[in-house]
Formats: C-alpha cells, structure tokens, sequence
C-alpha cells in the first residue's frame, strides 16, 4: 500500500513536492557550503564508499536521481561509467550543479535534467545503476519513486541509497538527537536565511524508515537481495537493492 509522507517544509497548501523544489530553490545558493559545514565534511566519505560500492559492478550507464548540486553525480566519475545522468526537481540546484560540472571540465561525461522521481523520463532498463543521496524521504509518495527507480533499471541493475539513519547506542545517539534537534536548525536557518529548510531536515528523517524498515520498503517495491550497511556509528546508512 502506497502511503504519503507528511511530513513537508512549510506546510502550506501547496503539495510536499512543490515545497520540497521551492526549499532547494531558497537554500540552494549556500547548500554546498552548509553541507561540508554541517556534516563536518564527514559526507565526502559517504559519498566515497558509495561510489565504490557502485563501482563494483563496473556500470556504464548511472542514473543519479534527485541530484542537487551534483555532488555524487560528479564523484561517480570514478566508478568508470560512461555516461552519468543527474535529475532534481529543483531548478536552482540544478543550476548549481551544471556550474560545477562546467567547472571541472565533465560535460562530456555528465548530464544534469529537470526530473521527477515518481515520474522518471527514462524507458523501461534504460541505466545499470541507480543512485539517490539524501533524496528519498523527501519523495512525497517513497513507494511510487522507488517503483520508478526500479522500471528504469537494467535486470541485473542495483540501486544505491545513501541517507540518514538513526544511531542506537549510547552516546552517539544522544550527541546526534542533540545536534540535530538543536545545533543544526539553528546554523541552518543562520547561513541559508530559510526558517524551515533545516528544521524539516531533522523532522524528515526522524519520520522516515531507516534500517530493516527500509529494506522492508526496498522489497515491497520489487528489490531483491537487499542490504544495509551503517556508515559512522549509524548516522547514515548505504542501502543497496538489486533488480
């Protein structure tokens, strides 16, 4: 059964998937910034593993969706794909993104498009591998982008899923539920000038299915073979799932 996620940022009459693009437009100026700040850096690591473990498979063609500025799109560079595609619902990210790729010299290599994820403008088998950072709780229906992720994927292909999760041991679960709650909204919403964009963040994920709940998720969505692996004490977690 198909549920939506109610959690939004700002809470207007306008659909989660309208506000989420209208969040990113705001803070997408200082997202890069705010991201190595905020994390510590420690999500360049995250990033890293990630690319590795898609590596593996030796893909040629990689889907990365809800892509923001392009930051795993262009650390997949080094997994040995030939053709790398990036799409968001956000224009302002996207524009972030393409400068980046500009910069580095990658046109070649990656294309950056605006794309829904429940909604993805790809035929059926179309990529070897998926990936989404820090994209699926913000999916208004989780299930639907999912199904989707799995349409465009080669039989074989995998998807990649990095995002947060919930540690539960003493003390990093405390340090991280205080840091969270408290340190991160506040310099969020300081630097990025948007009251919501970084008290949706901790919301989002306290609300979202981490761990065995997300396999769950993967499964029901026709995944096979699924897996978790828990990156710095459990702050955030690389699902893979195969088709």
């Amino acid at each position: 059964m198909e549920t939506q996620t109610n959690i939004k940022p700002y809470s207007t009459d306008k659909s989660k998937k309208e506000e989420v693009a209208e969040m990113f437009n705001n803070i997408s100026h200082r997202y890069d910034f705010l991201n190595r700040f905020l994390s510590l850096g420690i999500d360049v690591g995250w990033r890293k593993k990630t690319v590795q473990a898609v590596a593996t498979r030796n893909p040629q063609k990689i889907l990365d969706v809800a892509t923001g500025t392009a930051d795993l799109a262009i650390a997949l560079r080094k997994s040995g794909a030939k053709e790398i595609i990036g799409c968001d619902i956000s224009v302002g990210m996207l524009h972030k993104g393409k400068e980046k790729v500009v910069r580095k010299g990658l046109e070649d290599l990656i294309q950056l498009q605006y794309g829904d994820s429940e909604n993805l403008p790809f035929e059926d088998g179309s990529f070897d591998a998926v990936t989404v950072a820090f994209g699926v709780r913000n999916f208004e229906i989780p299930q639907k982008g999912l199904k989707e992720i799995h349409r465009v994927l080669k039989k074989g292909g995998r998807i990649h899923v990095l995002e947060f999760s919930k540690p539960q041991k003493f003390p990093i679960k405390q340090l991280y539920n205080f840091y969270f709650k408290t340190i991160l909204p506040f310099c969020g919403r300081l630097i990025s000038k948007d009251k919501s964009a970084y008290t949706y963040l901790p919301n989002s994920v306290k609300s979202f299915p981490h761990g065995e709940g997300f396999l769950q998720l993967l499964a029901e969505c026709g995944f096979r073979s699924n897996s978790a692996k828990k990156l710095t004490f459990g702050i955030a977690s690389l699902y893979i799932g195969e088709k």
